[in-house]
């Protein structure tokens, strides 16, 4: 049986805000526990602390933590990857960091973090944020993208408790 995907979507920078990479390594943690796999970009920030935090559960095993790289260097993953898919489509990565996961949650995050979260929701996949953690995060959490998905919203997950409620309910854990 197909372990889950729990696809992460984030910043790659996190200098000065501590707190979000606690979080975030927190939140790879919880989704390795929950029997899931992580999937994201692969590079730093929030990739890194996610993946790092992955590899901490007592439930990790090899091949838990994937990413999907922009460039074709699979050497440029962050350590803390399993499976390292070097694309080389750039930017254009982002559809596969969507497409990946069972379930898709977004973490602080720019504008690569809302091309994500748009190809999720585009694609009908599960798509919450993390509220607190600032960024597109934030400013997604509860709203509707658009006119495709009637009734539904980017759940606010206020926290990892939270996350960990929203990943088992709509993957049915």
């Amino acid at each position: 049986m197909r372990k889950p995907i729990v696809t992460v979507f984030g910043s790659n920078d996190l200098s000065g805000v501590p707190e979000v990479e606690a979080l975030c390594e927190d939140l790879g943690r919880a989704i390795v526990d929950l029997g899931c796999r992580v999937a994201c970009g692969g590079l730093g920030g929030s990739m890194t602390a996610v993946c790092r935090g992955a590899q901490s559960s007592q439930s990790y095993q090899s091949g838990d933590t994937i990413g999907i790289l922009p460039m074709e260097d699979a050497d440029l993953a962050n350590p803390h990857v399993d499976v390292v898919i070097p694309t080389g489509l750039g930017l254009f990565r982002n559809m596969l960091v969507a497409r990946a996961g069972d379930a898709c949650i977004a973490v602080r995050g720019g504008s690569g973090t809302l091309s994500e979260v748009a190809f999720a929701w585009q694609i009908n996949k599960p798509v919450a944020s993390l509220s607190s953690t600032g960024g597109w995060a934030t400013e997604l959490a509860g709203s509707r993208l658009d006119h495709r998905r009637e009734g539904e919203e980017v759940t606010d997950l206020p926290d990892v408790e939270a996350a960990k409620l929203w990943i088992t309910e709509v993957l049915r854990l």
